[in-house]
């Protein structure tokens, strides 16, 4: 897929998932079978998250992440993230007997991180800052979407069936995602990233201001609890990585600019015998 239409993937997706979705939810409620509720709950749950990932997976890059890793730090950074998440916040709630807010930020922002992380140290291509942004956005990707999942079917059995409460935790979970979990994941492993490319001390100290940053705006978004603080708390995370998103981008060359060298692919030795025979020393 060319630069254009990876650029423009996202309406697609955003497109056909809407579209999917409605279909399911005219056939639920037309037939009242039972049995489509996982898929109206699996479709609303997903596209929000789907279309932000392709968004920023699109962005203008020499060097955009394979999509077999983009999937795999969704599944198994969703996976991985809510399971970890429950048991941290389940272990701190018997030890302290009530659980902090801001231990629950800590513990899913945490726990959002552990895919991320493995990815730069199993991958050796030594992925740039704006592919771990991409990396971190699909791990918090797949964390909200099953996160979302699971509000939405509580509200299901909560409500003895009722669809609306099911369509409103979906909207509303989906609208505010890549604005949240999203967001947070994708700034974090961006700085995990940008430290791992060039370690050293302002590296690691602009990780862990970041990585505290993210805990802090989790912490307020669920303690506030209000739309004002929504709001407020959602243009400051999307802001925050729509920017990330702009300045980390990799722009091609110049026209005329000789290109960068790929460091991930091994040289040709071919090419380089020929090159050295042509030298004179």
């Amino acid at each position: 897929m060319g630069n254009t239409g990876r650029r423009w993937a996202w309406v697609a997706v955003l497109l056909v998932g809407v579209g999917l979705h409605l279909l399911v939810l005219e056939t639920l409620a037309g037939t009242g079978t039972v049995t489509f509720v996982p898929a109206l709950i699996v479709l609303g749950a997903c596209v929000a998250p789907a279309t932000f990932l392709a968004f920023a997976q699109g962005r203008p890059a020499r060097r955009p992440v394979p999509g077999s890793v983009v999937g795999v730090a969704a599944l198994l950074g969703g996976v991985v993230g809510v399971v970890a998440a429950g048991w941290l916040e389940y272990g701190t709630l018997h030890r302290l007997g009530v659980l902090p807010m801001a231990l629950v930020g800590l513990a899913e922002e945490t726990a959002k991180l552990i895919v991320p992380a493995g990815i730069l140290l199993l991958w050796r291509r030594h992925p740039s800052p704006a592919q771990g942004l991409v990396i971190g956005v699909a791990s918090g990707a797949g964390f909200a979407a099953l996160e979302t999942m699971g509000y939405a079917f509580a509200a299901f059995v909560g409500s003895e069936g009722n669809l609306g409460a099911v369509e409103r935790t979906l909207l509303v979970r989906g609208l505010t995602a890549p604005a949240a979990h999203l967001a947070w994941t994708g700034l974090t492993a961006a700085a995990l990233f940008t430290f791992a490319a060039a370690p050293g001390g302002r590296k690691l100290a602009a990780f862990l201001l970041t990585f505290a940053a993210a805990v802090t705006l989790h912490t307020c978004w669920d303690t506030f609890g209000t739309q004002p603080a929504y709001v407020f708390i959602g243009v400051v995370s999307l802001g925050w990585v729509l920017l990330r998103l702009h300045l980390d981008r990799e722009r091609p060359p110049a026209s005329g600019t000789p290109a960068e060298p790929n460091r991930d692919r091994p040289h040709d030795h071919r090419q380089f015998a020929e090159v050295a025979g042509s030298e004179h020393f």
